[in-house]
């Protein structure tokens, strides 16, 4: 039996260019050689360019759950309050996180699909006070993209340190750290940074790092890392074929401009809004430009649909999480994602629903997902 071509539609991992699976192939080489050390400060200074920070960015081996933990171990101490922002699945991840290391968290939670409202958390820290505000930028088990810039500006005025999870947002949609005035920002290797799973990095102000709190760590330690990158060395064997990896995918986006990577990613989302609409499905996210990084789509079906398009196409989406399950399946378009590829799931989708016994009409998608992309000027 011939082998099924593979696509992969989730909002992470993501498919990985060939130039950084090229690089994954090159020889090892030791993580203190003069081979490595050139790679490991390009990588770190691109790391600065994408985040849009003067500050420090912290390169660690771990998910971008591991990211998390680096914020949490190094910023809260027992009894302090902080405030999470949740509005789904990665929110009730920050509040499981702060809560399980002993913070005294009051959370501002929303139902998931709702977008948070800065002028809510300016009502919550005005009745208590905060440590830190903790918020999604890019929720992808709901598809929402919050307004972050609004959340930190209101945060900053009741003297809170602000700490982004951008694991799916960072070079999908804008994220200025430090015109924000963002103290930490989270991100992963695996979703618009286009490199495979196994590197989290966490961008640190200096108001941050001032602030560390007393929770014992390790590994996890900013101190540590910070102080061994600055003389281009690492506390910790680091895995030198990602870091290379992480490398050319950053010069790739970097090439590509970040402005631009921001358009292409407000078209795909447009593109895949427009052809789930033509074929009379009902969108779960929010039906505007920020909703960049992932597609939410209501359907009863959306198991079937999920489970068809693997047998037939080979085409991996995402599905519901938590109460979600089995009621919307995802759509990702971040990282290396042209209109073709968004066009070809659509079609695909069209097809397995007409098979399921689904009313839509064969073409309607693509055509509505090419004239969203190509036709609407982005602001």
């Amino acid at each position: 039996m011939a082998a099924v071509k593979r696509y992969l539609f989730t909002p992470g991992p993501t498919p990985v260019p060939p130039e950084v699976l090229a690089a994954m192939g090159a020889p090892v080489v030791h993580h203190r050689s003069p081979d490595f050390r050139p790679v490991y400060e390009r990588c770190l200074a691109r790391l600065r360019e994408v985040c849009r920070t003067e500050s420090d960015v912290l390169l660690f081996t771990a998910s971008g759950t591991g990211a998390f933990e680096t914020a949490v171990v190094n910023l809260v101490s027992p009894g302090e309050p902080h405030l999470v922002v949740s509005a789904g699945s990665f929110g009730e991840r920050w509040k499981s996180m702060t809560t399980a290391y002993g913070a005294d968290v009051d959370t501002l939670e929303y139902a998931w699909g709702e977008t948070p409202d800065p002028e809510d958390v300016r009502a919550k820290l005005a009745e208590r006070e905060a440590k830190a505000v903790w918020v999604v930028q890019s929720e992808t088990s709901t598809g929402v993209v919050a307004d972050v810039q609004a959340i930190a500006e209101v945060a900053k005025e009741a003297g809170a340190l602000v700490v982004v999870d951008a694991v799916s947002s960072l070079g999908a949609v804008p994220c200025e750290m430090d015109a924000w005035g963002l103290d930490v920002v989270v991100s992963g290797s695996q979703k618009a940074l286009m490199t495979p799973p196994g590197l989290g990095l966490a961008a640190v102000s200096d108001a941050a790092f001032e602030r560390r709190g007393s929770t014992p760590r390790f590994y996890f330690d900013w101190e540590k890392t910070r102080k061994a990158q600055r003389s281009l060395d690492a506390p910790f064997t680091p895995p030198v074929s990602l870091v290379a990896a992480l490398d050319v995918a950053l010069g790739l986006l970097l090439e590509e401009g970040l402005d631009a990577a921001f358009e292409r990613h407000v078209r795909l989302g447009r593109a895949a809004r427009a052809g789930a609409k033509a074929m009379g499905f009902e969108l779960f996210s929010p039906d505007e430009d920020r909703s960049a990084v992932v597609t939410a789509v209501r359907s009863p079906e959306s198991a079937e649909i999920i489970k068809a398009l693997r047998d037939r196409f080979g085409i991996t989406l995402a599905g519901g999480q938590g109460d979600l399950k089995g009621k919307i399946f995802r759509i990702g378009h971040i990282g290396w994602f042209d209109i073709f590829d968004i066009t070809t799931a659509l079609a695909a989708v069209e097809i397995v629903s007409a098979e399921l016994g689904l009313d839509v009409e064969r073409g309607v998608a693509v055509t509505a997902a090419l004239e969203a992309y190509e036709h609407t000027p982005v602001a």
